[in-house]
């Protein structure tokens, strides 16, 4: 059973070893250029299979039966896996026969050559096959490239291990539950992050992408999307996975891309997904030097579409090379050219002219388009007084690999009502760091795609804009215009450091204990004057007597029960087999979507916090879990072991290697804690007293150091060179000269003792833990199905409950942290630092009068 995350992590650990110095942005042409080819033999396949009524077969025996078909029936097979496909690729031309050649020692690059040169030939003619044409051109394909090896031979062995890659892949299979489709998109990803500024050619990051998408999703209605600039596809795909399975099979895509290799990146990206060919018009071409699509029955009007989504190149200098003039039709909204030096507002002008009236459009442009002047500022001016900006989400720096400026997704509408106001997310400081680059987590993109769906205004977040404002900004759009960042820090109270006590204005400023525990906290203060009050009791006495008051300890309880429930609930749905591949996605949405309901109707608990808790289970274990589950059962996949692979040696000599078994699902470290405990605890001695007996002799070394001390006679010569461990073989020699009875040989012989202690318990430990993972192993095949039952349970729910419960005092203790702050500022005062000054000055004065001098 291979699941999506392995087929991602096997592919990427194979292009990584095998592309050496080439290019990342290069060799991704030749690896999922061939890959899809795997794709197109594997669907030949089974087309031939399904037509002819054939049963189970190995994949030798269904390519000898397709060959001798061929040479029976010729053109009439080749017809007839057309009307199903739209094409086929010949025996001869498969890619089993290169592996069959490649097996045979009588490989020839030239071979596959052919076969890519040949599936031109056997394309349908038909409308909807100029999605496979020209797919591997020798411009995308050039096999004879010297990246690929110096001579024949080099690239010949080149392509031989990438083409073993993916031999024991059935494309087929995988293509169910968008399996080989996800595989796909990682490693353009990859590829994307490894090919730095190269990456904006063809990839949007996948949390952009995903803000972008899920409000383009939410288009009624929708039956066609667009994107001009379309890169690998990602961005019309990610809107695909948001809508129902009938919008999806009804949708229709268009796309338009400059780039040829790009170009064909996108048509085998769709195909991969599943989506039809009928279903997709993809062009190879420059969307502002021409426009694209035009409507055949209507001149100069463009084809409009439900949902346009869009990742364009930023501030494309030389946009204008065609010299097109403001009387073009995707323009005249404007009144005015943007300048030649910067294409931003070229590209959007060109998506809201093809942006249906009930449609919506969302784009991804640099921050600098909502506040830059001139012709920028007059289009931006004119776009907002015909009302059709709807919504700015100003996102974090450093989101893309291959820019590092901050981006703004904007959304556009033609059916907004008069005098609506513009949305405006600030959304810059939700992100965390992994390596160089930020990334927006699951509950970031969850509460940006909320608040543009609610219209929600949250101080120092979001706020709506009215026309007036607007105006009043004279049409600059610059996020801080609008949204003041919260300042975290109080400021401090000169009256306060004066004379001592806290400002009540700032115990009032503290929201969530002032309205869940009023009483609590006004019996923990007294005041001392108007408006400043002191504590009567330590931080740590009144955080104790709120987090046990009667009300918390209800609330607590009441979220403690309906996590219970839901996670019940859930668990129910795994564990019964209640998983379909296809639904898997599904199931994480409306386990997302629960937790945000139940959470919602708790004050003060940050919902989006319980969103990411559920977000984690599902990327660090339930998404490959289920898919495991969903090709098996529960139970079956509980006693399923894998080979736990692992790599060993470098460069040439790298190789993989088993090392023993591993659980499909149930964790290995997870059994030895709850089946295992007695033979974990006495390792865990073993290494107690190890480690004791490492301190006695690092010790016995640092006294063997000390001059002169019985330690230093006696122990100094058998320390090593280093002067830092005892050198085992130095004893023997030492004992015997050593006389019975004195310190030298007590000490030599406890040295002596240490050390073969160290040494039998170390054994012993290697051998408890190689009897402990051995048992282990075994025990995967005979886990009962109550073992199974716990197992998975902690996997996956374990800390749930707890996780969710620690939010009701997160808020509170935050608010108890900052109270502690308060009073911490404000417990010396000034005038009692003056006085402890005088003091230590009086004090320091008698002493100098106390001095005789001589």
């Amino acid at each position: 059973m291979i699941t999506s995350e392995e087929i991602k992590r096997r592919l990427w650990d194979g292009a990584t070893e095998l592309r050496g110095s080439m290019d990342a942005s290069r060799y991704k042409d030749y690896m999922l250029g061939l890959m899809f080819y795997k794709f197109l033999s594997d669907k030949t396949l089974e087309a031939f299979k399904v037509t002819s009524g054939l049963g189970n077969l190995t994949e030798s025996e269904l390519v000898e039966e397709y060959t001798e078909a061929k040479a029976e029936y010729g053109e009439q097979l080749d017809k007839m896996i057309q009307n199903v496909l739209g094409y086929y690729v010949s025996p001869e031309y498969l890619y089993q026969t290169w592996l069959k050649d490649i097996n045979s020692g009588e490989f020839e690059v030239q071979k596959v050559t052919d076969s890519l040169n040949n599936f031109e030939r056997t394309i349908a003619v038909s409308g909807d096959t100029n999605d496979f044409r020209g797919l591997f051109s020798s411009s995308t394909l050039d096999l004879t490239d010297t990246a690929l090896g110096s001579n024949l031979n080099e690239r010949s062995k080149s392509v031989k291990a990438l083409i073993l890659l993916f031999a024991d892949l059935n494309m087929v299979a995988l293509q169910k539950g968008d399996v080989l489709g996800d595989a796909y998109e990682y490693l353009i990803g990859q590829f994307a992050m490894e090919s730095g500024k190269k990456a904006g050619e063809f990839y949007t990051p996948r949390q952009v992408s995903e803000v972008m998408a899920q409000i383009a999703a939410k288009t009624p209605g929708i039956k066609t999307i667009y994107d001009p600039t379309v890169g690998s596809g990602s961005l019309l795909l990610t809107v695909r996975k948001h809508l129902d399975e009938d919008t999806q099979k009804s949708l229709s895509y268009y796309g338009q891309e400059k780039n040829t290799a790009t170009y064909n990146l996108t048509r085998m990206n769709l195909l991969l997904h599943g989506v039809r060919p009928e279903k997709m018009t993809i062009k190879n071409g420059d969307t502002l030097s021409q426009d694209w699509p035009e409507d055949p029955e209507h001149a100069n009007e463009g084809v409009l579409f439900d949902a346009v989504v869009m990742n364009p190149p930023y501030s494309m200098k030389n946009w204008n090379r065609a010299g097109l003039k403001v009387s073009d039709p995707r323009f005249e909204v404007a009144g005015v050219l943007p300048p030649d030096s910067k294409g931003d507002f070229a590209f959007l002008l060109h998506g809201l002219f093809h942006l249906g009236q009930s449609g919506t459009m969302a784009i991804v442009l640099p921050h600098g388009v909502l506040f830059r002047g001139s012709s920028e500022g007059g289009i931006r001016e004119r776009l907002l007084k015909k009302n059709y900006m709807d919504t700015i989400i100003g996102l974090p720096s450093s989101l893309f690999s291959n820019t590092g400026i901050p981006v703004v997704v904007i959304i556009l509408k033609k059916n907004r009502k008069i005098d609506e106001p513009v949305l405006i997310i600030d959304a810059s400081n939700s992100y965390i760091k992994v390596g160089k680059q930020n990334v927006l987590q699951e509950k970031d993109i969850a509460k940006i795609v909320d608040t543009y769906v609610e219209r929600r205004e949250e101080n120092g977040y979001s706020h709506l804009a009215t026309q007036e404002e607007i105006q009043n900004n004279q049409y600059n759009m610059n996020i801080p215009r609008y949204i003041e960042a919260v300042d975290g820090e109080i400021p401090h109270d000169v009256d306060a450091h004066l004379l001592g006590g806290i400002p009540r204005k700032n115990i009032n400023g503290l929201k969530v204990l002032q309205s869940t525990v009023p009483d609590i906290m006004e019996q923990s203060l007294k005041e001392i004057r108007s408006g400043y009050a002191e504590l009567v009791k330590p931080v740590d006495e009144i955080s104790s007597d709120i987090l046990s008051d009667s009300r918390i300890i209800e609330q607590i309880k009441k979220l403690e029960s309906k996590t219970k429930s839901y996670v019940d609930k859930h668990w129910g749905i795994f564990k019964n087999g209640k998983v379909d591949i296809d639904s898997i996605p599904l199931m994480e949405e409306e386990m997302l979507v629960e937790i945000k309901g139940i959470l919602s109707e708790f004050q003060y608990i940050d919902v989006y916090d319980g969103y990411q808790i559920v977000a984690e289970i599902w990327k660090n274990a339930l998404t490959h879990d289920t898919e495991i589950i969903a090709l098996s059962d529960f139970y079956t996949a509980g006693r399923t072991r894998e080979p736990n692979m692992i790599t060993k040696g470098t460069g040439d000599k790298k190789r993989e290697e088993q090392d023993g078994w591993v659980g499909s699902i149930v964790p290995n470290k997870l059994i030895a804690e709850q089946l295992y405990s007695d033979e974990l605890a006495e390792i865990e001695s073993k290494n107690i007293r190890i480690q004791e007996i490492e301190t006695e002799l690092s010790d016995l070394v640092e006294a063997a150091k000390v001059e002169d001390s019985d330690e230093a006679n006696a122990l100094n010569g058998v320390l090593n060179e280093a002067g830092e461990a005892f050198e085992n073989k130095l004893f023997k020699a030492e004992l015997k000269k050593a006389i019975k009875g004195t310190v030298e040989y007590n000490l030599l012989s406890k040295v002596e003792k240490l050390l073969a202690d160290k040494l039998a318990l170390s054994k012993a430990v290697k051998e408890d833990e190689k009897a402990l993972k051995e048992a282990v192993q075994e025990r995967i095949l005979t886990l009962t199905n109550e073992e199974i039952d716990n197992l998975m349970y902690e996997k996956w729910f374990g800390n749930t409950v707890n996780a969710m419960v620690s939010l009701v005092q997160q808020s509170l203790k935050t608010e108890l942290n900052t109270l502690q702050m308060l009073h911490n500022r404000y417990a010396v005062t000034l005038s009692a630092m003056d006085n402890e000054s005088r003091d230590l000055e009086s004090a320091f004065e008698a002493l100098l009068n106390e001095l005789v001098v001589e």
